[in-house]
């Protein structure tokens, strides 16, 4: 059912009816009002998915435009070549679908939003404001008929005349409000027909000349499409073709010996593992090698790095690795130019191994007679020498320093295999004395130095705890980095902890030998031999019974 008609001349009666209808009328601007509300809201949505959407399409469009196809081999075939260029044919053509969009989206709000937020402020706002007008108007004249009304007829008589014609007056300004309220309302429903359904016509006659714009370019596009597929139907019966014979090669290629020589411009190239020695022990570094057996270059890759850089040697000698000298397996050592010492690599596997030592004319170990691990110094190099700082570097010298050092202790680890505490004691005093002369004094005149450093301590912040950190290891590193050998460094900072404190208390070369078997010893195992041993050395004289008993306890607290 429509809405009543409103008449002028009910508006002069102001009957309880009048004031229904114009209610129903009023009931209804206010949904128009809000649907128009949400009728704008929702454009500016639609409007907005389709601004992202354009956005989408044209990064799409873009990322087609710059993608380079590439196809194996140094030559392409023509469906090759079409198939490459469609994704520029096909950027070009969702270029063309968005420029359409985007003069949609560009007067989306000309023809929708703006007339309909017009329609909306203007129309119905003017009727809102009518009705504020009329509900003043009506509230005024009612009040002051009312004080009219109570007027006493013994007034005088120009006083009733005066408010006669004050109650006309405001008579007449309600009935002008009521007739332009009453017109405003029913213009603005009789105008909503047409000035709010232009804007939604015009804005899908936007999109039906987008969709229209589609079409057609889809139907230009037919010929291209109709080509394109044909090209993608010819690479697919090649590829089927020819799977076969690929699956083939692909069987051979998998039975065959992968440790064989890869075919390439390199004598030899893969990977190895590359030991690189650390302060406290040593790491294995993936790189990938080459070789090239006429100029001897040998150029490593580390692949576990951020950033790869080479690095490219000219090979002196290569000799396999033996197993029982290291705890790994497939390796071997080779010697560069640039490099001084040994640069030990592990292969892949027995086989592969095998490859590199004959690309590298690679040579088996000499086998020599087993020998106490000791040197003794001989004094084949100069008193002093010159060490130019342009020429030798800090640590050059230190590293040289180190080494020197190191040869001053004898490996003790060979006598710990027995499970005789008392021959472990026995062996390893046997040891000691064998060190030469010429060690014992190097060693007195290194303790005594760090004694002097030891005693600077709040200065120069070296305690004796920190000197036996740096110079255990020096001292009495394994000679194979093992895991075994790592954890006995804790024993080897007690050592020379031990030397440094007790030097001047103990002043004998022999206690300092002696203190260097707590290196390789459990110390409640030596100071168990050591109280209930009833040996007598020449050396304990001087100290007592109760002097080894104070030792051995010593030991124990350490």
């Amino acid at each position: 059912m429509g809405l009543p008609t409103l008449e002028f001349s009910d508006a002069f009666l102001d009957s309880p009816d009048f004031r229904d209808r114009l209610k129903c009328h009023e009931i209804e601007l206010e949904r128009t009002n809000k649907f128009i509300k949400e009728l704008i809201k929702d454009g500016n949505s639609l409007i907005g998915a389709l601004k992202n959407l354009s956005v989408a399409v044209q990064k799409f469009s873009q990322s087609l435009q710059e993608f380079q196809f590439e196809c194996i081999g140094d030559a392409e075939t023509d469906d090759e070549v079409n198939i490459a260029q469609s994704f520029k044919e096909l950027s070009q053509l969702l270029n063309s679908v968005e420029e359409e969009r985007r003069r949609l989206i560009q007067n989306a709000d000309d023809v929708l939003i703006t007339p309909l937020e017009k329609f909306r402020k203007e129309q119905i706002g003017a009727a809102k404001e009518g009705k504020k007008k009329f509900d003043k108007e009506t509230e005024k004249y009612y009040s002051t008929l009312e004080k009219h009304l109570n007027l006493s007829s013994k007034k005088k008589e120009s006083l009733l005349q005066e408010a006669d014609t004050q109650i006309d007056k405001e008579r007449q300004l309600f009935y002008d409000a009521s007739l332009e309220y009453v017109f405003k309302i029913q213009e603005v429903q009789e105008k909503k027909k047409f000035e709010f359904v232009e804007p939604l016509l015009a804005f899908l006659q936007g999109l039906f000349n987008f969709y229209h714009e589609g079409y057609e370019l889809a139907h230009e596009f037919e010929p291209y499409k109709q080509q394109l597929q044909f090209n993608l139907q010819n690479a697919r019966n090649n590829f089927l073709s020819t799977k076969q014979e690929v699956e083939k090669l692909m069987k051979r290629v998998r039975s065959a010996d992968q440790d064989q020589k890869p075919p390439g411009q390199w004598t030899m190239e893969g990977y190895l593992y590359v030991q690189e020695k650390r302060p406290l022990g040593c790491t294995w570094t993936r790189h990938y090698c080459t070789y090239e057996k006429g100029s001897k270059t040998f150029v490593m890759t580390n692949t576990e790095a951020k950033a790869t850089a080479k690095q490219m040697f000219k090979l002196k000698s290569c000799i396999r690795r033996k197993t029982d000298s290291i705890d790994k397996r497939f390796c071997f050592d080779i010697e560069v130019v640039e490099r001084h010492g040994i640069v030990t690599l592990q292969a892949l596997s027995e086989s592969n191994r095998r490859l590199w030592l004959e690309a590298m004319d690679g040579k088996e170990p000499v086998s020599e007679p087993v020998a106490l691990s000791l040197r003794e110094f001989t004094p084949k190099a100069p008193a002093d020498m010159d060490l130019d700082p342009d020429t030798w570097d800090n640590k050059t010298i230190t590293s040289g320093l180190k080494n020197y050092l190191r040869l001053t202790f004898i490996c003790l680890c060979c006598v710990t295999e027995s499970d005789d505490q008392n021959y472990r004691v026995c062996a390893v005093h046997a040891l000691v004395h064998k060190l030469p002369d010429r060690n014992k004094e190097m060693l007195e005149i290194l303790i005594k130095h760090l004694l002097i450093v030891s005693t600077h301590s709040k200065s120069n912040m070296m305690t004796v705890a920190n000197l036996g950190v740096v110079f255990g290891p020096t001292l009495m590193r394994s000679q194979e980095e093992t895991v075994a050998a790592m954890m006995n460094i804790k024993f080897q900072n007690v050592v020379v902890e031990i030397m440094i404190e007790n030097f001047e208390k103990h002043n004998s070369a022999y206690l300092i030998r002696f203190s260097v078997v707590c290196l390789h010893l459990h110390l409640q195992h030596f100071a168990d031999a050591l109280i209930q041993s009833d040996l007598q050395f020449e050396h304990f004289t001087q100290v007592g019974q109760g002097g080894v008993r104070s030792l051995a306890q010593g030991l124990l607290l350490v």
